[in-house]
């Protein structure tokens, strides 16, 4: 989403990397740069002007313009204001002893909050809730029923009643959590095109009904600067607590995001890229902001890789790979692992530089799933021991998945560095693991959800080497010329 700017601010600060003194000439020309970034980027003008005039004075303090490294200091100085701006801190949804928690959601038509409440309710349903989705939606045509789909999907409760008071609704739909042991109420409203005194009355209706323990409002990402001024007159007439910004992975230029912070004092929550139930994340300012400056999003990634459970995955493939001693089977599994957390495009935009590599195209995304198609082609045999893949082999192989022999053999070669990687990982997260044992003492496994093997100690090392092995120039190498 934030691609044009993240890829403009990218380029402004390398070319003030090369400078190894910086004048305050220098900043001014670069904070010009900056706002003209921004703005174009469709941030709210006064966002912008204020942004800016804090990021100068700081950046042209002696402090800074003496430093031994002057342009990393304005870097850290615009990543901080940059991630102030966004948030400062994580927001979070905090559920009340009272049960059931009643979440009401607001929004305009459109923005996609019948989407995001059964995407919260799948969230809840992850930490052990029992959500009910309550459809309070009764003007737009199947809302109830793509609310119940939905529902239906992910397993959680679902209320409709007569599709005709939404009030009354939402209090049925409170009560019926009640007796059916839900404890949390996730209130779909509905919403218009626009802002009108009949959509706010009833929100407000709504909310003196069930007293909602937080009430959230979705955004469309899509909409630009335009969303401050919803979200001023959603704040003013119910006071919603947080803002859900989905449609993410759509091509605005990011302003709304941007903006709605710092103009309307209410927090961003969660966004959403996608339409699966796991596309909603808890959304990070500083991780945000270094993404959007070309750093990267280490954590993420290894928040990522620790959702791969080993329940997933067949147990003797789970037993090699907690050994390190992986076959091709397993490397074929790894990447169905991986498509499920987002595949190799989310994978390498965490990595810093990651975005970059994607925008200039230098990154085969369909890159492992070609490298599928040739191991599909081996025999059973071959497949669980590749030693004894010899050079007809390899002819054979490669005639089988209409590829060339080289790519056969940069196939091994990938899977090689990966089983080598994958032993050292193991080795590191087992002298972690008895190092932590011996500081703690014994504890039961009861109730432990467990990882895939290494994934949870994985070590900044460890990723380079990930790095490495996926890097983009390897990647493009392989699957430019796949036939």
């Amino acid at each position: 989403m934030f691609e044009n700017l993240s890829e403009k601010l990218q380029g402004i600060f390398g070319g003030m990397r090369s400078k190894g003194r910086l004048t305050e000439e220098d900043i001014n020309a670069a904070m010009k740069e900056v706002r003209m970034a921004l703005l174009e980027a469709d941030v709210n003008f006064k966002v912008v002007k204020s942004f800016i005039a804090k990021c100068k004075e700081r950046c042209l303090t002696a402090e800074t313009l003496e430093s031994l490294n002057p342009s990393q200091n304005v870097i850290k100085i615009v990543m901080e204001e940059l991630t102030a701006l966004l948030g400062q801190t994580d927001a979070k949804l905090t559920l009340s002893s009272r049960i059931p928690n009643v979440i009401m959601m607001v929004g305009l038509q459109g923005s996609g909050k019948t989407t995001a409440s059964a995407k919260l309710a799948y969230l809840l349903k992850q930490k052990n809730h029992r959500p009910l989705l309550c459809a309070c939606d009764v003007y737009r045509p199947a809302a109830a029923d793509q609310l119940e789909t939905l529902a239906g999907e992910i397993g959680a409760g679902f209320y409709r009643g007569d599709g005709k008071d939404p009030v009354q609704i939402a209090e049925e739909g409170v009560q019926r959590a009640i007796d059916t042991m839900h404890d949390v109420v996730i209130v779909d409203t509905a919403g218009r095109l626009h802002v009108d005194e009949e959509m706010m009355a009833e929100a407000q209706n709504i909310r003196d009904a069930v007293t909602p323990d937080s009430i959230l409002m979705v955004v469309d990402a899509m909409t630009g600067q335009d969303v401050v001024n919803v979200a001023q007159a959603f704040s003013e007439r119910v006071d919603f607590d947080g803002v859900i910004m989905s449609k993410m992975d759509g091509d605005a230029r990011g302003g709304g995001a941007l903006s709605i912070k710092e103009v309307t004092g209410k927090p961003i929550m969660f966004i959403s890229a996608g339409e699966k139930p796991d596309s909603l994340e808890e959304f990070h300012p500083e991780r945000m902001a270094k993404r959007i400056l070309g750093m990267g999003d280490v954590l993420s990634l290894i928040e990522t890789a620790s959702k791969m459970k080993v329940e997933d995955i067949e147990e003797q493939s789970a037993d090699r790979m907690s050994r390190g001693e992986i076959n091709l089977n397993d490397f074929i599994e790894m990447n169905r692992q991986i498509h499920k957390v987002g595949g190799i495009q989310k994978l390498i935009s965490a990595l810093p530089g990651g975005d970059k590599a994607m925008r200039e195209g230098n990154v085969n995304e369909n890159a492992l799933d070609e490298m599928e198609v040739i191991i599909n082609s081996m025999t059973k045999a071959e497949r669980e021991q590749p030693g004894i893949i010899n050079g007809s082999r390899k002819e054979r192989i490669a005639k089988g998945a209409g590829v060339e022999v080289w790519q056969v053999n940069q196939l091994i070669k990938k899977f090689l560095e990966t089983r080598k990687m994958m032993k050292k990982m193991m080795a590191q997260t087992n002298q972690m693991a008895a190092s932590n044992k011996r500081r703690k003492g014994k504890k039961g496994k009861k109730g432990k959800k467990r990882s895939l093997p290494g994934m949870g100690g994985m070590s900044m090392a460890n990723l380079r080497k990930m790095q490495d092995m996926l890097g983009a120039e390897d990647l493009e190498g392989f699957g430019k010329n796949f036939k």
